[in-house]
Order: C-alpha cells, then sequence, then structure tokens
C-alpha cells in the first residue's frame, strides 16, 4: 500500500527516529562518495508551481543518488496550466512515475492529488504546510545536540507554512515550542486545534518574552511566496520581530538559530546573527539533501524499518 508525506502527522514518531537514523547513514554515505541503489529503475517526478532553490537541487540529487531518475515537470509546462483536472493528471502520472513530489499552493489541491494518485505523493511546500524541511530541520536539531528531549525551540515571526509543520513536528516529538507573531499573523487556527501536546505550545506576540531560555531561535521570511502585495505592510508590522544582537542580547551562549532560507537579510534578520557563531543555517540547508534520501528510501524502498 502506497504511503503518502503531506504533513508530518502522515508519520509516527518511531518512524522519524529511524528516519534520523537513516539520515546519518546516507550522510556518511556521502563523504564517501558512494551512491546507493535505494531507487534503482525508479522514476521520480517533481511537479513544482512555485520557485525553488534548496528543495529542488536537494531532492533532484538525492533521487540520483540513490540510484533513481529525477523527472523536473515545471506546472507551466505541464496540461495542468491548461486547466487539465488534478483528478486526471494524477491518473496518468501514475502510469507514468513511480512517486511525485509537488510544490505548490494549495494544501487542498495537494491532497486530491494523493487521493487520486496510485503511487507515493510527497509534500515539497505548500501555502499551508512545508514538511521535509521541518522534518529535516528537526533532525538537524538532533545532530547537534545529541538529542530531543527538554529541548524548547522559539520560532519568531510569519506564522506561515514553515511554523504550521514546526509546530506539528514538535507536538509529534514532544519537544516545547514556543511562537512570537503578530496577532493577524498567527500560524493556523486548525493546526493549532488539532495539536495533541496542548502544554507544549505557548504563543504569543511579544518578540521578546521566549528569548532567554530558548535552545533553538527560528525565524523565516516576513513575505512568502504569492505575499508579495503585502511587502510594504508586513516589513512595517514585523520590524519589532527582527533577530538581531539587540532581540537576543538575553539568550543563551550557545543557543541554536535557525532559518530555512533564502533569507532577506536587513528584514527578519541581521548579518550578525545569520553569519555568526550560533547559526546553522547552511548546515540545516545541507541535511536537506540527506534526511530527504531518508524519507525517499522509506516512501519508495524495500529499506528496512
Amino acid at each position: 500500500m502506497k504511503r503518502d508525506f503531506l504533513k508530518i502527522y502522515d508519520f509516527k514518531k518511531q518512524e522519524v527516529y529511524k528516519i534520523f537514523d537513516t539520515t546519518k547513514y546516507f550522510k556518511s554515505l556521502r563523504k564517501e562518495k558512494k551512491i546507493t541503489d535505494n531507487l534503482k529503475n525508479l522514476s521520480i517526478g517533481l511537479l513544482f508551481s512555485k520557485p525553488s532553490t534548496r528543495t529542488r537541487i536537494s531532492f533532484e540529487v538525492a533521487i540520483y543518488e540513490l540510484g533513481g531518475n529525477p523527472v523536473y515537470l515545471p506546472f507551466q509546462t505541464t496540461q495542468i496550466s491548461r486547466g487539465e483536472s488534478i483528478k486526471d493528471t494524477a491518473k496518468v502520472i501514475s502510469r507514468y512515475l513511480d512517486g511525485i513530489i509537488i510544490r505548490t499552493y494549495s494544501q487542498g489541491e495537494l491532497e486530491e492529488f494523493a487521493k487520486y494518485s496510485e503511487i507515493p505523493v510527497i509534500n515539497a511546500l505548500t501555502d499551508l504546510y512545508h514538511p521535509v524541511q521541518i522534518l529535516c530541520d528537526l533532525f538537524t536539531i538532533y545532530e547537534k545536540k545529541g538529542s530531543l528531549n527538554n529541548l524548547k525551540i522559539t520560532y519568531i515571526g510569519d506564522g506561515n507554512n514553515v511554523c504550521n509543520s514546526l509546530i506539528e513536528g514538535c507536538d509529534l516529538l514532544g519537544i516545547e515550542i514556543r511562537i512570537s507573531c503578530p496577532e493577524e499573523y498567527m500560524p493556523d487556527r486548525k493546526v493549532i486545534e488539532n495539536i495533541k501536546n496542548k502544554n507544549l505550545l505557548k504563543i504569543s506576540s511579544n518578540p521578546e518574552e521566549f528569548i532567554e531560555d530558548a535552545d533553538v531561535i527560528y525565524t523565516d521570511t516576513w513575505v512568502s511566496m504569492g505575499d508579495e502585495k503585502e511587502t510594504e505592510r508586513r516589513i512595517k508590522i514585523f520590524k519589532k520581530y527582527q533577530v538581531n544582537k539587540d532581540l537576543l542580547k538575553n539568550a543563551k551562549k550557545d543557543f541554536l538559530f535557525m532559518h530555512c532560507l533564502p533569507a532577506h537579510r536587513g528584514q527578519e534578520v541581521t548579518d550578525e546573527i545569520i553569519d555568526g557563531p550560533n547559526s546553522i543555517v547552511f548546515d540545516q540547508a545541507e541535511n536537506r539533501l540527506h534526511c530527504q534520501k531518508s524519507i525517499l528510501a522509506f516512501l519508495f524502498s524495500s529499506i528496512s524499518y
């Protein structure tokens, strides 16, 4: 039976830790320049309607280094862009490919595609969720800290798709997560309502409230793809949420700074923070490749879990 990865909750806690273990394995293999055959003779499509740097490159290289064939499908070059139904497209693509990775706007459209697809579907970003990003980020924290137990993660900025998936990931793994967002840009209400460990989530509109005891401080762009018309307004509202030296003056000395990139330097974060000694943003970006290999192996190959 095929499995999809559309949101964090599609995996169980024990499966996530097994994926983390396999991520370590794939990361060590790459240092030895070894290619495996987990996806041998498999063709995996990448249907993208949003621009991408890290997600596209890391998935294409991951598929190749697992012995598979990546097939890049820009949305505008497919018949979906001319009105073909998602149902028909999903059924046709299922006859050609062994799996599909989708980066699009609507979570509903992604879920409709998965409903009619006979092959595994991976969410490579929608307006609601970014689960591959967060699974890879949580691995990075696990790698740096050695454990996810008793950690406190503080997210500052826009309650966007990254924030929503971070909340779900922390809920699944039992991590305390604190969110600092402007009142009108809070995380999705249904995401908050559906978490199981509500005692692990704290939300405030005060950017300074959750800084002092944070083990990880995470931020993201204030203007996501599709929000460009609000750029000027958002910059004004989010100005006090900038992660800078003054905001972090009382932070732990060993806190980790994370950003999923691309970063708008001088907006949500200053150079001295993103380029500083606490920043792990490029380790974070690198681990997209290794962790996504593990996700692919889990969904598409006979690797033992």
